[in-house]
């Protein structure tokens, strides 16, 4: 979507420490991205910051931007450009007016969204979601996914959803927020407190007994591969709690959102230790008083990133049914009129299919010229 379309938006991936900024047209970088320094502590500085690099870019290119459309952290008012208080960005305490300050200076539309939407709206307009469904039409399987779940593992537990290619942005700009759903593990806790950098470092010291909070996610992974020194059985199992603390969360929000999942983020890279566990907890099991037992989601997941289980996804177990008529005050079964049925409840979990940084930049850029025709 959009391949084709010539109009320029200029995007800002927004850290902490370094402020990267682009320029796309046609769903790709038509410019050499520029970085500066964020000055996250010093507003004025911040904002001339933000203000240099879009001017740069406009000064290197061809024609005239259409638009401004970046992820910029929360909380915020995301449909009015108003960021609220930021732990990693002190100067923004109090509130400041970005999205007007832009559109006044600059004079062009100005939107911005969290990484988890714009994540999820990328992978649903050119990534997970259309090879997802391009695989189902090679097989010659009737299924479609309209819907996606995004969600990111990092920092923090990111998420967006996408619904019948729309982003749900929310009343509050808080619509597919799920970092502080209930915690599995930790029932008083956000389930960010285990699917997270934090948490899989957390996870590790308790199972090991070791204080070592200068561990990465990625030394832990290495404990888990034998090549680096530690409790190699507890960093495995640091990985698998982080799934099951997911798995759980993405159960519970796919209750609503029924479609696809896509994972991405730092700690996709130690996927086999996660995904496994993450899968069992959603196809898992809840009861009734009555001694029943019920799957906890209507639909069964799949680990698309294993062989196995995405040939399974795949085939098409559509059975036919006779359609009956009416006829002479009679219904007649054998008309020969038949209509396929898919009786099977699926629902697929596959990782990220453009790469986190570049999922959000597409879905910045989508979202800006989705948005120009409601102008």
């Amino acid at each position: 979507m959009y391949e084709h379309d010539k109009r320029i938006v200029l995007t800002l991936d927004a850290g902490a420490t370094n402020f990267l900024f682009s320029a796309i047209a046609g769903a790709r970088e038509v410019i050499e991205p520029v970085a500066y320094p964020a000055y996250p502590a010093d507003l004025e500085k911040c904002l001339l910051t933000i203000e240099e690099g879009f001017s740069r870019l406009i000064r290197s290119l061809d024609s005239m931007p259409v638009a401004i459309s970046f992820a910029f952290p929360g909380p915020a008012d995301y449909q009015r450009g108003l960021i609220g208080d930021l732990p990693n960005f002190p100067a923004f305490r109090g509130g400041v007016a970005l999205g007007p300050f832009l559109q006044e200076r600059f004079g062009i539309p100005v939107f911005i969204n969290n990484d988890g939407d714009l994540f999820a709206y990328g992978e649903a307009l050119a990534g997970a979601l259309v090879q997802t469904n391009r695989l189902l039409a090679q097989k010659g399987s009737d299924k479609f996914f309209n819907n996606l779940l995004g969600v990111t593992f990092g920092s923090g537990f990111g998420a967006g959803v996408v619904i019948n290619n729309v982003l749900l942005v929310g009343d509050n700009s808080c619509g597919g927020d799920v970092w502080c759903f209930r915690n599995k593990t930790y029932p008083d806790m956000i389930c960010e407190e285990s699917v997270s950098i934090r948490g899989i470092r957390r996870h590790y010291c308790e199972l090991s007994g070791e204080e070592s909070p200068e561990l990465t996610p990625k030394d832990i992974f290495n404990i888990a591969e034998g090549i680096r020194k530690g409790n190699r059985e507890a960093a495995i199992r640091s990985f698998e709690m982080l799934g099951e603390v997911a798995g759980n969360t993405i159960a519970q929000a796919l209750t609503i959102v029924d479609g696809l999942v896509v994972i991405g983020g730092g700690i996709v890279g130690a996927s086999k230790y996660f995904l496994p566990a993450l899968i069992k907890e959603m196809n898992s099991t809840l009861g009734s008083f009555k001694g029943e037992v019920f799957p906890r989601m209507q639909m069964k997941a799949y680990n698309l990133e294993d062989e196995s289980d995405l040939q399974d996804f795949l085939t098409d177990r559509s059975i036919s049914l006779n359609i009956p008529l009416f006829s002479d005050g009679k219904i007649v079964y054998d008309t020969g009129k038949q209509m396929k049925y898919n009786p099977i409840r699926q629902t697929g979990v596959t990782l990220s299919k453009l790469g986190t940084n570049k999922a959000v930049a597409l879905g910045a850029y989508a979202y800006a010229i989705s948005q120009l025709g409601q102008i």
